[in-house]
């Protein structure tokens, strides 16, 4: 299972960006919801976990002669799930941390709105990796009628994780169908894709780097922004199951769109080479909005960032000021002129008395 994982850039122990720690999801949560079954193999020492689908174990056991009360309960899955719903099984068994030998007391049972809000998560990075509509009626089948009276909360805390994790905003495009959409902060090319076709937003990506750039005094060498990177798992030349090879868009495709500037480092090693914020990242955002994106994403309050936020706010007033005193510039020229071409008709000749 973990081989698996790790080849996704989920381990065990680690605090994965999206799907957050993810043994107590798989070890504990999904196996008290009966969406699996994990138990100790036979004659294992030390002791060796498997784990298994509880409706083909409730149907094995059935056939064995299995008393009624020894009996798993089986898969609540209905007729009505279409493959969407089918794959979002596939990929919900990660989120959370726990030991294997976990004992399971009423004080430590797991929140049923933040298990449901996990899969409903999974539902909607589905169809917008697939470029599917995101129709509210889809969204009971994965949360429930138990928990109908909840749903509202629920979707916040899904459609917020995923705002977080690739910096897109979860908006309803049409009211007669309930129909929404991920709708990409800045205006990165297919909706956040960059390239064309299915797949995730990489204005997340960009937005981290963005950050990092400031955090590092708007300069930031090529070495540390793999430093950081690579601390999220991802690596330039390795395939990551979101942003595939990272290297290609941030060294050429960011640069191109004139996101980054990426050049060499005066007077240094031919291939030393720095990351800069460019023009259009400026029009496009501003600081104070990508310290707010971090502190978010890295869960911390703004006061932790306040010599950055005191200097954006110096800049974006400065700025403010700047507009300001241009706008006061032109509409003293243009009520000048206005003024002089009055006086200019009144002092004409041919002007009546």
């Amino acid at each position: 299972m973990w081989e698996f994982l790790n080849v996704l850039g989920i381990y065990d122990g680690k605090r994965h960006f999206i799907f957050g720690e993810s043994r107590k999801l798989i070890t504990k949560d999904l196996v008290q919801e009966k969406y699996l079954e994990y138990r100790q193999m036979p004659n294992s020492d030390p002791p060796c976990y498997e784990f298994l689908d509880p409706a083909q174990t409730s149907f094995a056991d059935e056939s064995r002669g299995t008393p009624q009360g020894s009996q798993r309960a089986p898969s609540t899955s209905t007729p009505s799930a279409d493959i969407s719903y089918a794959r979002l099984d596939e990929a919900s068994n990660s989120q959370e941390e726990e030991s294997s030998s976990f004992s399971y007391t009423e004080s430590s049972y797991p929140d049923p709105l933040a298990i449901k809000a996990d899969l409903l998560e999974q539902f909607l990075l589905y169809k917008y990796k697939m470029k599917e509509p995101i129709r509210k009626t889809d969204m009971p089948k994965i949360v429930s009628q138990k928990y109908e009276g909840h749903f509202s909360e629920i979707l916040k805390r899904a459609s917020e994780r995923i705002k977080v994790a690739f910096a897109v905003d979860m908006k309803e495009v049409d009211s007669a169908t309930e129909n929404y959409a991920f709708v990409s902060k800045l205006h990165l090319p297919n909706n956040g894709r960059v390239c064309a076709g299915r797949g995730f937003s990489k204005t997340g990506l960009l937005m981290t780097l963005l950050g990092v750039i400031l955090w590092k005094g708007n300069c930031t060498t090529e070495k540390e922004i793999w430093e950081f990177l690579n601390s999220l798992c991802l690596f330039g030349w390795r395939k990551h199951f979101i942003y595939a090879k990272p290297r290609k868009p941030i060294t050429k495709t960011l640069v191109n769109l004139k996101y980054l500037e990426y050049q060499h480092v005066p007077k240094s090693d031919l291939a030393c080479y720095e990351f800069l914020w460019c023009p259009r990242a400026h029009a496009e955002t501003s600081k104070i909005k990508i310290l707010e994106f971090l502190a978010k994403v890295n869960d911390i309050v703004p006061i932790t960032l306040s010599s950055l936020y005191e200097e954006a706010m110096r800049e974006q007033k400065g700025k403010a000021q700047t507009r300001q005193t241009y706008r006061q510039g032109w509409l003293y020229h243009h009520s000048q002129c206005i003024f002089q071409g009055h006086v200019q008709q009144l002092l004409s000749p041919s002007s009546e008395v």
